[in-house]
């Protein structure tokens, strides 16, 4: 039996699991991701965990077959970053530069597309051929596997799909630096914005107007409890998912669009008000996409960094 690493490299925290080769999590730990110097801690610090649990545990060597690393930026085919501002980090091969600290082979993906190759594997997308991963959280991103095959782009961009343009009259600029992009109206904080624009557009009692910092689980809380503004809110951002992921899998034509991210946990009443929408917008031989939850929630990113090492070293 072979074993390996999974790492999902975020901003504040490394998430860090143990797997065997069949795919069992054996174990999991966390080590705080420090940014000061231009990020120039992360990999070693990452090295160092590793080389010390194997020591701890008297795991030996030879029994690794790799690591995998998902991390907040763009990744290409070789394992070259363009770029995670969130680190500090510039242009550099990460998989070279960690495998030469671990002394293991490593394959690097961008986090997104590490989170849904996790969820198709093990999640929410288990034994489908075609999947669409979407993340709604403070953002918007995901990922597209395409005949098993994750969907990685030429410039280790593929899938940005919250940067997809949804309103070109918008005037207020995404943090992309474009106007419109699908982060705008359909992440977590996309929600609390049409929120903000609505009551201030209409003077109809609501039980929001009493909310300071109005957030995503306000808006879908009032709902649940009747109030017509907060559904009148929600059903605007239900139509912009419904136009975003009808495009999206009118171009992929997915078996199954797996719901991820903190508004994910508004769970079976996301599905239902995006489902709505999104059969008025999609061109109908793409319509029998079914929708799921995402099911591996902080695990997902750890499972498909793991995914990557073992279908580029396993046996």
């Amino acid at each position: 039996m072979k074993y390996g690493f999974g790492i999902d490299l975020g901003g504040t925290t490394v998430k860090l699991a143990y797997f065997d080769e069949n795919g069992t999590m054996l174990d999991k730990w966390e080590i705080p991701t420090v940014t000061a110097n231009a990020g120039s801690q992360i990999l070693p610090d990452i090295a160092a965990s590793v080389k010390d649990y194997l020591a701890k545990n008297n795991i030996a060597p030879e029994s690794i077959l790799g690591l995998g690393i998902g991390v907040p930026g763009p990744v290409d085919g070789k394992g070259v970053v363009n770029k995670c501002i969130n680190l500090g980090w510039g242009v550099f091969n990460i998989a070279e530069t960690l495998s030469s600290l671990t002394g293991f082979p490593v394959k690097a993906g961008n986090d997104a597309n590490v989170a849904a190759l996790g969820e198709y594997w093990k999640g929410g997308g288990a034994g489908c051929e075609n999947m669409v991963f979407v993340t709604l959280g403070t953002g918007v991103g995901g990922g597209i596997v395409i005949g098993g095959n994750l969907l990685h782009g030429t410039h280790g961009s593929g899938a940005e799909i919250g940067h997809m343009v949804l309103n070109p009259k918008e005037t207020v600029a995404c943090n992309c630096g474009k106007y419109g992009c699908v982060e705008q109206y359909c992440s977590a904080t996309g929600i609390a914005r049409l929120a903000k624009n609505h009551l201030t557009a209409t003077e109809a009692a609501s039980a929001l107007r009493a909310v300071d910092n109005v957030t995503a689980k306000d808006v879908f809380d009032a709902a649940k409890n009747g109030d017509a503004v907060a559904q009148e809110i929600l059903n605007q951002f239900y139509d912009y998912m419904g136009q975003f992921l009808g495009s999206l899998c009118s171009a992929v034509d997915p078996e199954v669009v797996v719901l991820g991210g903190g508004v994910s946990k508004a769970g079976q009443v996301l599905i239902d008000g995006v489902s709505a929408y999104f059969h008025k917008y999609v061109f109908h031989a793409a319509s029998g996409a079914r929708f799921a939850l995402a099911s591996l929630f902080n695990d997902a990113g750890a499972y498909g960094a793991f995914k990557l090492a073992l279908d580029a070293f396993g046996a």
